[in-house]
């Protein structure tokens, strides 16, 4: 028996080294292989050295979609994107690198053109949208021609376009605007047929993040807020749009009754369409538009092209290799974009621990004089923003005045984490407000009970609920919808206290409910409309300065991570995809959808269970 039982005990190990083994022979020709391909990178660096072609086109690329701060992507992961050709994957553009490279080019002797090509553009909220759009407008001013090429226009990529001094379209092609709309899926039928118990703890008329988890359908205060903002939205969108174009209001076409006479006099053709509606200049194909360029800027050296360099190629050669170290006054940005959740989280995500230690940085960084927090979420944990909060006003104590930016979203935790500013600047298009608490617990007693399963025993007090398969006591419930309803008194005693209003008055406003940038400036929820310009002119009007550098407080890479970025000078983060985030098949667009529903939940972690969320205002 016992030589048995050593048999065994020796086969198992010598399993296991030989498993070890292989583990470490792979991973070391995986890094053998790297090293190689970087040496080799290396060696043929000065074969490759970028160069900007005299008198030729900026392509403004862009492959992806606008952000103000960028998710977390491992740096090894971003060499195998490049060195395997993933440069096609959808990436997350920085807003203020796109910006950067207008500006340069603006100036560049070099650079004789600007042509949007918006083919892969995947958009961006309207703050970003606009941001770039006066970047465009402001190289106008060089009196460099910009031009718009594409085969289709997407909303998002027609906002941009619509800047350009002409705009070209593929006879085959075409555009439609369809507006804005907010759906949801609603789960009360389902969760009731897997016998999961719902419990909701909310304060706020409108605070209707977790009515998919309680309903069928869009209740009808949510779809008035909805409505309410979402109109304000799209007419700010159509403002926008027309004035770049010069055309009407009444152009936009937003009833199948008034567009189909128009499509009827194009033939059906949704290009000639968008002619005959002035959207566009003139229907050309790929090849007409290529010929239109090598008469305004010439053949590239190669001749499969005409002459210019790209957005991505551009970023590189107007990057520095490494950020210069601020030696006078300055300015320090924080981005706090994302869900708010408890801890340390990365870039992407916002943590109560992880942001409050970059605004910390910048209290105790004597060269920082004043700060700009730019904010661009939909709020979360009510304690992770209660944690950031109490850091601003540490910043304020420290005589460091704070301006809170608001990008797309500063609702709920996005505003909790504004309100102690000096000074909150938002975009006219900025989705604000949704001041409400909510908690929600799912308990699967019922579930498990279905299965066989049961769960008993004993406790101390009465507070020893510890289990999701157990009920609910009423009692417990009770104390936590208490601890909400308290949550909901500091929320909007915090905004009265900072804001110069009453309790009555934040609340006639509050109960959850969303608002847009421009009616938040009416309500008295923010002090200005604006951008990074001037947010960053208020901070230094605030903090008495007269000339400053302007620096990104974010999060310290490793020495692994800084080397590889620096050795690939690569600004793109390659977003790893699976094949069913990849797919366009309407089936498994739901099957996402239900995904991140279920996902924005189940990361929440505040200690309390209790939230400042509006998933509701999303688009």
């Amino acid at each position: 028996m016992a030589a048995s039982s050593s048999f065994t005990k020796s086969l198992f190990v010598g399993l296991w080294n030989v498993l070890n083994f292989s583990r470490k022979l792979f991973f070391n020709v995986i890094f053998i292989g790297l090293l190689i391909i970087i040496i080799i990178s290396i060696s043929n660096s000065g074969d490759d050295e970028i160069k900007v072609p005299k008198g030729g086109a900026f392509v403004l690329k862009l492959n992806g979609a606008l952000v103000i701060e960028k998710q977390h992507s491992d740096p090894f992961d971003e060499f195998a994107s490049e060195a395997f050709g993933g440069n096609d994957m959808p990436r997350e553009i920085l807003v203020r690198n796109v910006v950067k490279a207008l500006e340069n080019a603006k100036q560049d002797k070099r650079i004789a053109a600007l042509v949007l090509d918006l083919g892969r553009f995947s958009g961006g909220g309207l703050d970003k949208l606009r941001t770039v759009a006066d970047a465009i407008e402001d190289f106008k001013t060089s009196e460099k021609p910009v031009i718009a090429m594409g085969d289709y226009y997407s909303q998002s990529q027609y906002y941009l376009a619509a800047h350009a001094d002409k705009v070209y379209l593929n006879p085959e092609g075409g555009m439609l605007f369809d507006g804005y709309s907010r759906n949801r899926m609603y789960y009360k039928d389902a969760i009731e047929k897997l016998k999961v118990k719902t419990h909701v703890f909310k304060v706020g008329t409108f605070k209707s993040a977790i009515e998919p988890y309680l309903r069928n359908d869009m209740s009808d205060a949510a779809k008035e807020a909805n409505e309410a903002w979402l109109s304000a939205y799209w007419t700010q969108y159509k403002t926008d749009v027309a004035t770049a174009r010069g055309i009407e209001m009444t152009d936009f076409d937003e009833t199948v009754a008034n567009f189909m006479p128009k499509f009827e006099a194009a033939n059906g053709d949704l290009a000639l369409y968008a002619l005959q509606n002035g959207w566009v200049d003139e229907l050309k194909t790929r090849e007409a538009m290529r010929q239109e360029m090598f008469a305004l800027v010439g053949e590239s050296e190669n001749g499969k092209g005409y002459k210019g360099i790209t957005y991505d190629r551009y970023m590189k050669v107007i990057n520095r290799p490494f950020p210069k170290k601020t030696k006078g006054d300055a300015i320090a940005v924080v981005v706090a974009k994302g869900t708010i959740l408890d801890g340390t989280q990365s870039a992407g995500t916002i943590g109560g621990d992880s942001t409050s230690r970059l605004l910390r940085k910048a209290r105790l960084d004597d060269n920082v004089k004043a700060v700009v927090l730019h904010v661009d979420s939909p709020g979360g944990s009510a304690f992770a923003s209660e944690i950031i909060r109490q850091e601003v006003e540490e910043l304020q104590l420290a005589g460091k005045p704070v301006v809170a930016l608001m990008g797309t979203y500063a609702a709920s935790g996005g505003y909790w984490i504004s309100a102690s500013a000096d000074k909150i600047i938002a975009s006219p298009s900025t989705i604000t407000g949704s001041i409400g608490i909510f908690g929600m617990l799912m308990t699967y007693e019922e579930s498990l009970a279905y299965l066989g399963v049961y769960t008993d025993g004993v406790q101390t007090t009465e507070f020893g609920y510890t289990s999701p398969s157990k009920t609910l006591p009423d009692s417990l419930g009770n104390l936590i919808q208490r601890s909400i309803e308290r949550g909901y008194e500091k929320f909007i005693t915090l905004v009265a206290d900072n804001r110069n209003m009453t309790l009555e008055q934040v609340d006639s406003i509050a109960q959850g409910r969303v608002w847009i940038g421009s009616t938040a400036l009416e309500l008295g929820l923010v002090d200005q409309l604006g951008t990074m310009k001037e947010a960053l002119a208020a901070a230094a009007e605030l903090a008495e300065l007269d000339n400053y550098e302007v620096t990104y407080i974010q999060r310290t890479l490793s020495p692994k991570e800084l080397f590889i970025q620096e050795l690939l000078n690569n600004t793109a983060v390659w977003l790893v995809e699976t094949q069913i985030q990849q797919s366009t098949s309407p089936l498994i667009g739901m099957i996402r959808s239900v995904v991140r529903d279920i996902d924005g939940i189940t990361r929440l972690n505040d200690p309390k269970a209790t939230y400042a969320l509006c998933l509701e205002c999303k688009l």
